[in-house]
């Protein structure tokens, strides 16, 4: 995925290989593949300049082979409102932007916005 594909304009040179989270349907697969590995959602607004500095943050501090425990799914809340809408209701995980949210075992484990998503918090759930 291009950052131009996010708003962005540039090509996207991190390590993170984004998953799309572009249906209601996704989240059923998520909620079954978090049995066997913990999920990452993030939640950006590619309208806010705030998600777009989490959202570098994160990618620039990526590291492959320490995260590959955490798959990664990226959802344009711009484009797919209705989805962040259902996670909130699915995952009783009240709506924020940008956002985190760690799903494990079909259920949320843990959610930060804004300023507060850290890599090294995430690091945690990719080691189990």
């Amino acid at each position: 995925m291009t950052r131009a594909s996010r708003g962005f304009g540039m090509i996207n040179t991190t390590n993170m290989n984004w998953n799309q989270l572009q249906s209601n349907d996704l989240l059923d697969k998520i909620k079954e593949e978090s049995k066997s590995q913990p999920v990452l959602i993030f939640k950006h607004s590619t309208r806010c300049s705030i998600s777009s500095m989490a959202l570098n943050r994160l990618e620039r501090s990526w590291d492959e082979s320490e995260m590959e425990g955490l798959k990664p799914y990226y959802l344009d809340l711009i484009s797919y409102r209705n989805i962040s809408d259902q996670i909130a209701s699915d995952f009783g995980v009240e709506h924020a932007s940008p956002q985190v949210i760690v799903i494990k075992d079909g259920a949320a484990v843990y959610d930060n916005s804004h300023m507060g998503i850290s890599y090294e918090e995430l690091q945690e759930f990719a080691k189990n």
